[in-house]
């Protein structure tokens, strides 16, 4: 109890986990809503009478309606806890972070919820095309609000567009620098790409799940397929480009980050990147390694040969506060992220073969990978938020600087166990009404051939 600080980031940590379960969810499935009411309007044209489409799409706009309301329940306390838990911080960073944060409320949030109406309850009443284009609004809101918070994040790993007013406080200086910081541009690919993986191996499991109990053929086969494939493509993009851009990001200008994230404590050049090994703080050094020679230097900059410092040559206090935790968070992400393109390789090499549907035992594993992504998607954060420490701002303004001064650690470890309350009455509900529209399926709205044509 006598460090608040300890609990105000103990807080802010839970809570921010738990709220990230779902918007990844939708942010992916509403990618893959497109993509399934695409294919509708194109399976209407060659077989007119074939809902199967349609129906797999109405089914993951219900689930994306869920993950949505949790989302933004979930999401609520943590714009509170910037004038709780992070006072200081608020009151220095407040005017750059408070304008995305604003942004996303003001026009990305209006408009994904606006549109995700109009595809909940406007099926009967617009046409398919007007129904497609409310799907596509969707999934710009959707993603537009993922942008201004990974911009938001993207300016406290690496600042830019800011000047400091005469008080001390940042401000924008420079709107368009600070909105297309090169970091968040990086950054914000790996996301959504992670996140479109984290939806295909959802969409993937309860297709399999379907056809395991041999109920809804025909939109169980439509959602493994689009599940399958979009699962491939972006668990690809999660790993290059996108990872290998954000690597070389975290080089350029957290490198005593990258250094904690590979357990490299000496620099050299030819730097070995790390499978297996456990690092030893203390004695700066990794037990019982196994390395592949050379590769380190070339994700970081391109070139084999080239020199990486290890964290020896960095001062303690610049340190990441927990090496051994994020050393393991990355590896945890980065061997997942292996695991699923070697799945969904092999599940897309049987669906080629047209034998996915009758491979069982592909189907029960396609089935439990599910929680795998998030898993992998909270390790990834926690390696972006733990390599950022002792900063909240990276070289500008410490965590320890930024904590409310008058709230007791006591308090705040209160508030922290309503919130585990709380949130385990609410997934407890989540978990349920998932489960009734996974029990219950797709359902079908009419004949396809009483619809109204596109628009």
């Amino acid at each position: 109890m006598s460090d608040p600080l300890f609990w105000h980031r103990v807080q802010f940590g839970f809570t921010v986990t738990y709220h990230y379960l779902f918007p990844q969810l939708t942010m992916g499935l509403a990618l893959l809503i497109v993509i399934l009411k695409v294919g509708a309007l194109r399976r209407l044209k060659s077989h007119p009478a074939d809902t199967s489409w349609d129906d797999a799409a109405r089914f993951w706009v219900r689930i994306f309606g869920l993950n949505f309301a949790m989302g933004v329940v979930t999401g609520v306390p943590m714009e509170f806890q910037f004038g709780t838990n992070w006072a200081r911080f608020s009151a220095h960073a407040g005017g750059v972070i408070g304008q995305t944060l604003a942004m996303e409320g003001i026009f990305a949030f209006f408009l994904e919820s606006s549109f995700l109406a109009a595809l909940v309850w406007g099926e009967r009443k617009l046409s398919r095309g007007w129904h497609l284009a409310a799907a596509v609004a969707l999934f710009v809101g959707s993603w537009l609000s993922g942008y201004f918070i990974v911009t938001t994040n993207a300016f406290m790993q690496h600042p830019v567009g800011y000047e400091t007013a005469p008080d001390g406080s940042l401000q924008v200086a420079r709107l368009a620098e600070f909105l297309f910081n090169p970091w968040a541009l990086a950054q914000y690919a790996h996301t959504m790409m992670a996140a479109v993986v984290t939806a295909s191996f959802v969409m993937s499991a309860v297709g399999a799940f379907w056809l395991l109990r041999q109920e809804h053929s025909a939109p169980a086969a439509v959602s493994l397929r689009v599940g399958v494939v979009a699962g491939l493509v972006s668990a690809l993009l999660v790993a290059a480009p996108t990872g290998h851009v954000q690597g070389q990001m975290v080089a350029a200008h957290q490198p005593v980050a990258l250094a904690a994230m590979e357990g490299h404590f000496a620099s050299g050049a030819h730097a070995p990147i790390v499978m297996i090994g456990q690092p030893n703080v203390a004695a700066l050094r990794l037990d019982n390694p196994i390395e592949i020679p050379s590769v380190l230097s070339w994700v970081a900059y391109g070139d084999f040969s080239a020199p990486v410092r290890g964290l020896a040559d960095f001062p303690r206090e610049e340190w990441p506060t927990n090496v051994e935790l994020l050393y393991y968070s990355f590896h945890v992400m980065v061997g997942l992220g292996t695991l699923f393109i070697l799945l969904m390789a092999v599940a897309t090499l049987q669906l080629l073969r047209r034998r996915l549907l009758a491979s069982r035992g592909l189907l029960w594993v396609l089935m439990l990978a599910f929680p795998f992504p998030y898993i992998a998607t909270t390790a990834g954060w926690m390696t972006t938020e733990l390599g950022r420490q002792p900063w909240l701002l990276y070289g500008l303004y410490r965590t320890a600087e930024g904590g409310s001064p008058t709230v007791h650690g006591g308090s705040t470890l209160f508030t922290t166990l309503g919130f585990a309350g709380l949130y385990l009455v609410l997934g407890l509900l989540f978990v349920f009404l998932v489960w009734h529209e996974v029990s219950h399926g797709p359902r079908s709205l009419r004949p396809a051939t009483d619809r109204p044509g596109p628009a």
